[in-house]
Order: C-alpha cells, then sequence, then structure tokens
C-alpha cells in the first residue's frame, strides 16, 4: 500500500509518481482498531462477556451463600481446610471455559467464513493481525473478569459474614488472588487464541485448549509417585492456577513462578502460531 503507483507519462515528459495519501497506509494502530470494532460487533462477544460475569458473580455468590448457610453443621476438618477467598471465586472455573472458547472463536470464525482472506489482505505483512486479535482480546478480558472477580470476592464475603468467617482484601495472599484469577483468566484466553491460530478451526481449537489444561492435570495424577512431584507442578493448569490461591498447597509452585511457567506456554503458543500465519496461506 506504500509503494509508488506510476502513471501514464506525457508524451515526451517525464514519468510522474506519486504515493497515496498517508490515510491509506497499514499501521498497527488502525489494525488494532479495525480488530476492536470486528470485536465489539460480534454476536457471540455479548454473550460470552454476558456469560463470564454471571458465571464469575453467580457461582461466587451461590457457592458463599450454600456454605454460610451450611457452616453450622459443617464437619470440623471442614472447617478446617474452609478458603472464603477461594469460595467466592470459585466461578473461575466456568469463566475459564466461556474465555477459552472465546478466544479460539475470534480466529477461528474468520477461518471459518473466509474472512480472514480480507483481513490478511489489508495488512499483508500478517503479523499486525494476529497482534491486534491478541491486544484488543487480552484487554477486554483482563478488565471483565478482574472486575467480575472483585464483585464476586465483596459479594461472596458479604454472605460469608452472617458466619464471621468471612476475610478481607487486606488478609495476606487475598489481593493477589482476586487479581490473579483476571491474570488466569486472559491468559486463558490468549491460549484459545493462540490455538485458533495453530488449528484455524473452532471445535479443534477448543479440543486443544481444554486438553491441555483440563486433561493433561487428570493424566498428572496416574502418574507414579516417582515422576508426579516433578512433572504435575509445571502442568498449564496446576502451574497457572497457583496465582489465584491464597492457601499453598504441597508441592506445587509458588503462585507468581506458577503464573510465569503458564505465560511461559502461552509465549510457546504465540510464536508457534506467528510463525505458521507467515507460511501457510490464508
Amino acid at each position: 500500500m506504500t509503494s509508488s503507483i506510476a502513471t501514464e507519462p506525457a508524451p515526451g515528459g517525464p514519468v510522474n509518481t506519486s504515493r497515496p495519501p498517508a490515510e491509506l497506509k497499514v499501521t498497527q494502530l488502525r489494525v488494532l482498531h479495525s480488530e476492536w470494532v470486528k470485536f465489539r460487533s460480534l454476536r457471540s462477544t455479548t454473550l460470552s462477556v454476558s456469560a463470564t460475569i454471571v458465571g464469575m458473580i453467580g457461582l461466587g455468590w451461590v457457592f458463599a451463600a450454600v456454605d454460610a448457610n451450611r457452616w453450622p453443621v459443617m464437619r470440623a476438618g471442614a472447617k478446617a481446610r474452609f478458603d472464603p477467598t477461594a469460595v467466592s471465586l470459585e466461578g473461575f472455573f466456568v469463566a475459564q471455559l466461556v474465555v477459552g472458547v472465546l478466544g479460539a472463536l475470534i480466529v477461528s470464525g474468520e477461518y471459518g467464513t473466509g474472512m480472514i482472506r480480507a483481513s490478511l489482505s489489508a495488512a499483508p505483512t500478517r503479523l499486525p493481525v494476529l497482534w491486534a486479535k491478541a491486544i484488543v482480546f487480552a484487554a477486554v478480558t483482563f478488565v471483565v473478569t478482574t472486575v467480575s472477580a472483585f464483585i464476586a470476592f465483596l459479594g461472596g464475603q458479604a454472605f460469608l459474614s452472617s458466619q464471621h468467617i468471612e476475610t478481607t482484601l487486606g488478609a495476606p495472599g487475598v489481593l493477589r488472588a482476586v487479581v490473579g484469577t483476571g491474570l488466569y483468566l486472559t491468559v486463558v484466553g490468549l491460549l484459545g487464541v493462540a490455538f485458533g491460530w495453530i488449528v484455524r478451526h473452532t471445535a479443534g481449537a477448543i479440543a486443544a485448549l481444554f486438553g491441555l489444561l483440563l486433561v493433561l492435570p487428570a493424566l498428572g495424577d496416574a502418574l507414579p509417585d516417582s515422576w508426579a512431584p516433578h512433572i504435575n507442578p509445571y502442568l498449564p493448569g496446576n502451574a497457572g492456577q497457583q496465582v489465584l490461591m491464597v492457601r499453598h498447597e504441597a508441592g506445587m509452585l509458588s503462585p507468581w513462578a506458577g503464573f510465569a511457567v503458564f505465560c511461559g506456554y502461552l509465549v510457546v503458543g504465540i510464536v508457534a502460531a506467528a510463525i505458521l500465519l507467515k507460511r501457510r496461506d490464508a
């Protein structure tokens, strides 16, 4: 789009060359704006964001209300293991399913409709489209999930306060867990974006994502005792979820170390997606 355009020369005169006006140039900012317009105009975006908010807040409040109601008859062992922060953030499990699917869909959906050809034709270097989709998705997902996590936490603690078993954001590890919920869910969604580019098919991308997050930990539980401590802490789901845990589980990575490992998986996925995007036909 920035190359010179030759026009027919006047008889006996020099060739006249001109460049397209600056407003026609493809820039990362313009690609970003284009992807934002596409993202907010999709019906799946509205439905997914709504499901994430309802799942995060609704389930968190329901679990907190149920536990507050059954607290007087709860067994001593269960009371000793009770974590008021984890209870109010239980909705993250449903939210990760929703944001993961949406992340895969914003890429694979364009391949399904053929719209990806127009997107890549408008940005022939291709990678600006990948970065723009990732940035738009990450920004929206982090804001939505983090705000939902705070609301779920505060509402959940209000229910638990009836039995005086609530906690506060100032308690050790609590603020990190609430913010970490948004961070974890954002990386989950970005992994969905990466798989969308790699697989280019919605069902396949979703299957790959949740195989990585949900199936691998289940397989890890079946490992011999001599292997499990060296493998299980580094599996994506196990490592990433440590950032939203207040109580550290023995044998697992520390919260930020686990989250760093989880982000490492994302980096590998994005790099693989970028390489394949450059090499394959649309």
